[in-house]
């Protein structure tokens, strides 16, 4: 695992809540392309169902991560892009199955107008540093 420094509340900053504002590293760099929430057969898991997706999207991206090398200890960065803001408790409940509290990487939240698909509810991309 790469050497990790987390800064929840630099001064001056309102302390993050459910996020990390700043993280500091070096190492070889990971970026997960947003997944959706398609099984491995590139069908729809969870039809209007913003936890069952939240839940597919995380473990696909467990299965990128993997693909590199990484686990969800090496995510420095986290982007939600929601159809809807509602969606984001069903979203940080799959994330904290993943994701330790305490390890929380720096995360954007964006409401978009539309996905690739309709019946796509959220896309989720990835960060993270692996040891050199």
């Amino acid at each position: 695992m790469a050497e990790l420094t987390r800064i929840s509340a630099p001064d001056g900053v309102a302390p993050a809540a459910a996020y990390t504002h700043v993280i500091v590293g070096t190492g070889r760099f990971v970026a997960v392309s947003g997944q959706l929430a398609l099984d491995e057969d590139g069908k729809l898991v969870g039809e209007g169902d913003p936890a069952a997706q939240a839940r597919q999207v995380f473990e696909n991206l467990r299965r990128c991560l993997a693909a590199a090398g990484a686990t969800f200890d090496d995510v420095v960065k986290l982007t939600f892009f929601v159809t809807d803001m509602a969606y984001m408790p069903a979203v940080r409940a799959a994330r904290d199955e993943h994701i330790s509290p305490d390890r929380l990487p720096a995360a954007s939240a964006v409401q978009v107008a539309a996905l690739v698909s309709p019946d796509f509810l959220m896309e989720i991309e990835a960060f993270a540093l692996l040891p050199e």
